[in-house]
């Protein structure tokens, strides 16, 4: 079947609106020499010893896969941990580079549950490849970290990548001073009166201790994937990044012996409410059965001279008024002793 001269030129414009978002740099001499070339110059840029490159693929198809692999000499079981998502937070060594598995973290706003973005990275003696699957990381957020350091830009790809693992671990920090917030509203309403109190802390403290261990799968990992960067025999962190590498290890331990702590304090809070709902209805108990008791009295008494035998007072104005005056005195006595020791 013969194809319109149309037919060509929308299929080409399909496949450049599905095409996906590449962004590239290149450093020469710790400056930033040029930006947005294609990224079918990277190979060619990778045989230039005194280049380093930043290639990020947002979105990235079979062919850029491919190109990962065939082009640029990835390993493919490198090429296909990026290839599929849902990866552990890890690090992996190669032959000629080294594959990262990373998760940036943000609240979705206010009180919302987290949202967690997933982020392979590839560290090459002269390159940083970043393969995202959308563009809900904020990668204009790493390009701003790297201008504001650019006095850095001479140690290569160590700079590149710090300025990278500095953002998302100051997203882990933030994820969990959210949480901390969240928190401490928590708190202030464990104490409060009202059902409806005790319902909203049990909803929150449950929702919160979700969202924790959301984050501790993403934060613990981190300690293993920064502490390996730091090994020597990986040669990716050179002497003078050494001690900006260290801060972000720094960072990493911090969040998450913070993550740990706060999941211990849900869990006190959680049965913290529970407690306090058990004294609740312990009072409500008490203070029932004081005024079954103050009520009893009267009960007794009436019950006492409905008898239909003869007792002082039978059948007389005097026996009413004996009986009457004996409730109020019994179940007053029994109020004040009851409200003296605080069961009423």
């Amino acid at each position: 079947m013969l194809r319109t001269s149309s037919e060509p030129e929308s299929t080409a414009r399909e496949e450049a609106a599905t095409a996906p978002t590449a962004h590239t740099r290149l450093y020469r001499d710790g400056r930033l020499a040029q930006e947005g070339f294609p990224s079918r110059e990277l190979p060619a840029l990778l045989r230039d010893p005194d280049a380093t490159v930043w290639l990020d693929l947002c979105g990235p198809t079979a062919r850029d896969f491919a190109m990962l692999e065939e082009d640029l000499g990835l390993h493919p079981l490198a090429v296909e941990d990026a290839r599929h998502e849902h990866q552990r937070p890890k690090l992996d060594r190669y032959a000629g580079h080294v594959f990262l598995s990373v998760y940036a973290v943000s609240p979705e706003g206010g009180s919302g549950p987290l949202e967690t973005v997933e982020m392979s990275v590839f560290v090459t003696r002269n390159a940083l490849i970043t393969v995202r699957t959308d563009d809900r990381f904020d990668i204009t957020a790493v390009l701003r970290r790297w201008d504001e350091n650019a006095d850095l830009a001479g140690e290569g790809v160590a700079f590149l990548l710090h300025g990278l693992l500095d953002h998302v671990v100051d997203g882990h920090f933030r994820a969990v001073q959210d949480l901390d917030d969240r928190i401490e509203e928590l708190e202030d309403l464990l104490f409060d009166d009202g059902r409806a109190q005790i319902e909203t802390v049990q909803r929150s403290s449950y929702a919160l201790r979700k969202e924790l261990t959301r984050l501790r799968r993403v934060v613990l990992p981190m300690r293993e994937v920064v502490s390996g960067l730091l090994r020597p025999d990986l040669r990716v962190v050179g002497e003078p990044m050494l001690p900006y590498y260290r801060d972000v290890q720094d960072h990493v331990l911090r969040a998450s012996e913070w993550t740990e702590s706060l999941r211990d304090l849900v869990n006190s809070i959680m049965e913290t409410n529970l407690t306090v709902q058990g004294n609740r209805m312990n009072l409500i108990m008490k203070k029932v059965t004081s005024w079954a008791a103050v009520i009893a009295v009267p009960t007794a008494i009436t019950g006492f001279y409905g008898q239909n035998v003869p007792y002082p007072g039978f059948g007389s104005v005097a026996g009413f008024w004996t009986s009457t005056a004996a409730i109020v005195i019994v179940s007053v006595l029994l109020y004040a002793v009851f409200k003296r020791r605080d069961w009423i």
